[in-house]
């Protein structure tokens, strides 16, 4: 009987000795994330500032990173064109609780970056081979490397996957269709008759006239429409972050690639046309694809682009454009729940 009391003594003392080991190796790995030491980024507290080669001339654009986890690093592509990472702003809230690294970037000619101001590097082609250059700077491989572009993000990040997804882990496309006219025809179509008739009228004739820089278009538009599907919170209650976005936008760049409007893709903008839709299938990386109920963007239609793609999933927020703020309670634990998932093996 003392044998065994004294044997199982044994064995609970080895078992508390397991735990305590693993509880402290948690600690470790948990201290490691916030840990920068011994990196070159160190001093900067995550900023690069990384040139990229052009037929113009080399150039820098700004990435911070944000954390340590060299098997789950997500690169952020933000909208516009020429917004800016800011529109991430309370990625912080969620992903570093996740121990998800992931990294801010502000694309050329964006706010934090160089802006050589010359519109023949506005072009799809252009920006895929800026993100390949980053993805190499920042050693991010097919065993660590996520993409999440959000509006034209999206549609950078489809155009990458195109073309180099054998270098991606998993691509997150949020809010954003995979054909301009289609997102152009449902803005007009669909969101556009929803609003109040008279204030669309007006809009239209705003439109008609070009006289986009009257201040009565963009008060008509940030009180009707923007609270509405671009992020759907009175103006006042707004994010700083969202509002640093909408200061720091590079208007010269937006209107030559998305046009003035904001129904649809018009008059010389230079993605007017643009549209994959019939590629989507080409895409053989687990993808995860993020609409909204209330996006500018069709949500059925982004149901529809993950039944297209090889190995996709859909999820659809109860927000807006910029859902990452309106309905985070959805957002975030989708985009956490794509990555563990394909890190563990687990996505289907």
């Amino acid at each position: 009987m003392k044998y065994l009391t004294f044997s199982a003594l044994i064995i609970l003392l080895l078992i508390m000795s397991c735990v305590d080991k693993q509880n402290k190796n948690e600690t470790t790995d948990k201290g490691s994330y916030f840990d920068y030491s011994n990196n070159d980024d160190q001093v900067t507290g995550g900023i690069k500032m990384i040139p990229i080669e052009t037929p113009k001339g080399t150039f820098n654009v700004y990435t911070k990173r944000m954390g340590n986890n060299p098997k789950m690093r997500v690169l952020l592509l933000h909208g516009g064109p020429g917004g800016t990472h800011e529109e991430f702003g309370n990625f912080d809230g969620y992903l570093p609780n996740e121990e998800i690294e992931y990294i801010y970037y502000d694309q050329l000619d964006s706010y934090y970056s160089d802006k050589p101001n010359d519109s023949t590097l506005w072009t799809t082609e252009h920006f895929v081979e800026e993100v390949e250059q980053v993805r190499k700077a920042l050693n991010l491989n097919k065993d660590n490397f996520y993409l999440l572009g959000q509006s034209w993000g999206g549609i950078l990040a489809m155009e990458y996957a195109l073309k180099y997804q054998e270098n991606l882990k998993g691509l997150i496309i949020s809010n954003m269709m995979a054909s301009a006219p289609a997102y152009t025809k449902y803005a007009n179509e669909v969101l556009g008759p929803k609003m109040d008739p008279e204030v669309f009228k007006e809009i239209m004739e705003m439109e008609k006239n070009n006289d986009f820089e009257n201040p009565k278009y963009s008060e008509l538009l940030m009180n009707n429409y923007y609270t509405e599907h671009i992020l759907r919170m009175p103006l006042e209650k707004w994010p700083k972050s969202i509002n640093l976005l909408f200061e720091h936008l590079n208007t010269n760049i937006y209107i030559f690639m998305q046009g003035h409007s904001e129904f649809g893709m018009t008059g010389n903008a230079s993605l007017k046309n643009w549209d994959v839709s019939n590629r989507l299938k080409e895409i053989k990386v687990p993808t995860l694809i993020l609409g909204a109920k209330y996006d500018t963007m069709d949500p059925k239609y982004m149901e529809w682009m993950a039944s297209q793609v090889q190995n996709g999933r859909s999820i659809t927020t109860n927000g807006s454009h910029l859902s990452q703020f309106d309905d985070p309670e959805t957002f975030f634990p989708a985009v956490i729940r794509f990555i563990k998932d394909v890190d563990h093996g687990e996505f289907n």
